[in-house]
């Protein structure tokens, strides 16, 4: 009997990481709570949630045993496939409040820009890994130039939130390949030159979200609400909250979307600066074991996206905490395993497969 259970365990959970596991599940569990709190009258959010998760978590044990090697195949036929579907978005994409990001597939409907979160940098890590040895300057222009595609499709239907963060996990793979500082310079001098020229083609709403990154005040009922509704929210709750289920400020419905963008701010209030300082040191944690995963990765290809799904880690609380504490503009970025939805969740589960992949497979190919 001992022998049939060490069998099975090995069976099931010989490519999963138990501490990325553990450390994912606490902020699943976290995040389950706050959503079920934000959306207490509506209570089946927290349902669909956990229904997504267990989805996820399927999604995960299966990539995780592939080697990724073997995934690294795909990167480029889904990424032209990828790009096909964003072309659909634009001729026939479904259209909800003022915009187009979703194709109809009758029952159910998808939004193909959530893929490019990990095709994008699947697919630079692939076409670096084959010129490894002999990485040009015309290579790095190539790469920006696959990764200008999907991020203009994609910020144009306008989903500038979901374009920042394939445009950040793309040129994450490109930092990580080694570009020059100066070519990198010369891009950061480029782009200060253009924002100037690009001013005028963002939305009216996107200019008045950077500009109530200033000054909410100047619009407290319109444009900048949202910040102020907020930062209230976040600093009402002290050193160790209102407690769970006791949020004013969410149960008054002054947050918008609470349980998708802003659920931070319904966290912050019900469990404080305590609760805050716990769940940075859990996405804290999550990242570093990431980080230790990318750098004992075998190859080129694998450190190059290992890295850049772990900086995508970073990324996403960096620019999500930041914009409901009104520090960074607001581009709708979810905050990860605590946002509610299912896509981007299945995404995040699949994100971790791949890591876990890159963790288990080389020790077991050394057997």
């Amino acid at each position: 009997m001992p022998q049939l259970f060490q069998r099975l365990r090995n069976s099931v959970f010989e490519y999963v990481d138990f501490p990325l596991l553990v450390i994912t599940m606490l902020l699943m569990t976290i995040g389950l709570l706050t959503v079920f709190s934000a959306t207490y009258d509506k209570s089946t959010h927290a349902f669909r949630q956990m229904a997504s998760m267990f989805v996820g978590l399927a999604v995960m044990w299966g990539v995780a045993r592939i080697h990724p090697q073997r995934l690294m195949r795909f990167a480029a036929p889904l990424y032209i496939a990828g790009l096909a579907l964003l072309v659909l978005v634009v001729l026939t994409g479904v259209r909800v409040n003022g915009a187009r990001r979703w194709l109809s597939l009758g029952v159910v409907r998808i939004q193909p820009s959530e893929i490019f979160k990990i095709v994008m940098p699947m697919m630079l890590a692939w076409y670096f890994q084959k010129y490894e040895d002999a990485i040009k300057m015309r290579h790095y222009v190539a790469a920006l130039l696959m990764l200008a595609v999907p991020f203009l499709l994609i910020a144009r239907q306008p989903d500038l939130g979901t374009a920042i963060l394939i445009g950040a996990a793309g040129f994450y793979v490109v930092f990580f390949a080694g570009i020059p500082w100066k070519f990198l310079t010369g891009m950061l001098i480029a782009g200060a030159v253009a924002f100037p020229f690009v001013w005028p083609l963002l939305h009216e709403f996107q200019r008045k979200r950077i500009l109530m990154l200033f000054d909410p005040m100047v619009d407290p009922l319109g444009a900048g609400y949202h910040i102020i509704q907020s930062s209230i929210a976040i600093g009402s709750g002290g050193f160790f909250g209102k407690g769970w289920l006791r949020g004013t400020q969410t149960y008054l419905e002054f947050i918008p979307e609470p349980h998708t963008d802003f659920i931070f701010s319904v966290f912050s209030e019900e469990q404080g600066f305590l609760g805050v300082c716990v769940l940075i040191l859990l996405y804290l944690l999550l990242i570093v074991r990431c980080l230790v995963i990318a750098s004992e990765a075998p190859t080129f290809y694998t450190r190059l996206l290992g890295g850049a799904l772990t900086m995508s880690f970073f990324t996403y609380p960096f620019v999500n905490i930041g914009m409901v504490s009104g520090i960074l503009p607001v581009v709708g970025i979810p905050l990860p395993f605590m946002s509610y939805g299912g896509t981007a969740l299945v995404i995040l589960f699949c994100s971790l497969g791949i890591l876990m992949g890159i963790r288990t497979h080389p020790v077991l190919l050394r057997r």
